[in-house]
């Protein structure tokens, strides 16, 4: 890729986010954008951490079943 057509993506970027910034719906798009974000990190950080303790009750669960079953 160009250095050209690089920086003119970079100015494109720009000139949206200038348009958004004087425009008060892309200012309240951004931050529900940011609001999705954070939710979204939040989201994964709770499944991250229940994970390990569904993973092993799944576990114990198999074990129980298959003592029984086989």
């Amino acid at each position: 890729m160009d250095v050209d057509q690089r920086e003119g993506g970079v100015d494109a970027i720009r000139r949206k986010f200038r348009s958004l910034r004087a425009d008060a719906r892309g200012a309240t798009a951004i931050e529900y954008g940011l609001i999705v974000a954070l939710i979204a990190v939040a989201a994964i950080g709770g499944m991250s951490a229940l994970g390990g303790g569904s993973a092993g009750m799944w576990g114990k669960l198999s074990t129980s079943v298959s003592t029984y079953m086989g």
